[in-house]
């Protein structure tokens, strides 16, 4: 008599190959957020124009002119293809969830470039970040599997997307200048949670060779979740420090594809009832410390990223000066120096300026 085949829960060797290349992308991640806000503080700060409410025309153009966010920009695309590669390994409520190591990163970087120590209370928001996103990696590494992904389980995904994309678009058109930051930080880490999903879904249909019209669709949702999250986290950058930004992105973008995971595409369809509690609590204690961080800044904090963004561009000579502004202060003073007047430090940030 032959027995069943039990159905084999855990990651196989093959399938481990995807945690490094996911914790590579990480990397990727910080280092592209940190140029990327650089580039939009910068542009924002020579248009004399706030891009708290939303990037405009004349924003968008200027961002393609700064080095410092387009070597952000390929950055990211390198994170990006890191956890493409990663998601074609790996189920998607395992990788996806290890981006949180780019909070971590981004956070040390940027206490460091601001020359201030971590207070308790964001590393108490950041450690619960890390252990709540944590829970959810060892969860899922222990009881996640792969399926094919049916084409109602596709309908369903691109449905919930396209409710989603008009609900912030609506939001967005009539409510924009009373949100804050958090709001794009969140938006773009939801849409980007089924950015994943949509890339995972791809990429299981390509393996099981059932690439039609439904999987182009797909793309082309892909490309505009992408589109128009990148869009938030741009215009988020301009409301705060790149930590916050990545904060939001590493913790509501995996929550809500481990979700989709879960609740759409069955991968954790074996694991037992008290593996779904595990969840529930890592999701709370993650989401307590996105708020914490984002209720822990300070106004001077967030003047402070910008300053240090800026760098020199008041020092640029001939003037790249915001609203015709005069030409920058000459004193050799302590303040001069800091904000990129003449003195010893003077020149090397003029050279910044031209990121």
């Amino acid at each position: 008599m032959e027995l069943p085949t039990a159905i084999v829960v855990g990651l196989t060797p093959v399938q481990m190959i995807g945690i490094p290349l996911a914790l590579l992308g990480a990397v990727f991640m910080s280092l592209g957020a940190k140029f990327q806000h650089r580039g939009v503080t910068k542009v924002e700060h020579l248009s004399g124009q706030s891009a708290g409410a939303g990037l405009d025309r004349s924003h968008l153009f200027a961002l393609l002119t700064r080095p410092s966010w387009l070597a952000g920009t390929l950055m990211i695309g390198c994170a990006i293809v890191l956890q493409l590669a990663s998601l074609a390994f790996a189920p998607l409520i395992v990788v996806q969830p290890l981006g949180v190591v780019s909070l971590v990163i981004t956070t040390l970087m940027t206490a460091r470039s601001l020359g201030r120590p971590l207070t308790r209370q964001r590393v108490m928001a950041v450690s619960m970040c890390v252990i709540g996103v944590a829970i959810f990696v060892t969860t899922a590494a222990i009881y996640a599997q792969e399926r094919p992904i049916t084409q109602t389980q596709l309908l369903i995904v691109l449905g919930i997307l396209a409710v989603i994309v008009a609900l912030f678009a609506i939001f967005f058109a009539t409510l924009r200048r009373r949100f804050k930051g958090l709001f794009y930080v969140l938006g773009a880490g939801v849409l980007y949670g089924f950015v994943a999903t949509l890339a995972k879904v791809v990429i299981n249909r390509v393996q099981n060779a059932s690439f039609d019209w439904l999987t182009l669709l797909c793309l082309v949702a892909l490309v505009t979740g992408t589109a128009v999250g990148a869009y938030f986290v741009q215009t988020a950058y301009a409301s705060g420090p790149p930590d916050m930004v990545v904060a939001g992105l590493t913790v509501i973008d995996p929550i809500v594809a481990v979700l989709i995971g879960i609740v759409v595409l069955h991968e954790a369809a074996a694991a037992p009832w008290y593996a779904y509690g595990l969840f529930l609590i890592g999701g709370a204690i993650a989401v307590t410390g996105v708020f914490m961080i984002e209720r822990g800044q300070t106004d001077d904090e967030i003047e402070a990223a910008k300053r240090q963004a800026i760098g020199a561009v008041e020092a640029d000579a001939g003037g790249e000066r915001p609203n015709g502004a005069g030409p920058a202060r000459a004193s050799g003073s302590a303040g001069d120096r800091r904000d990129g007047g003449a003195g010893p430090v003077a020149e090397p940030l003029r050279r910044r300026d031209r990121d």
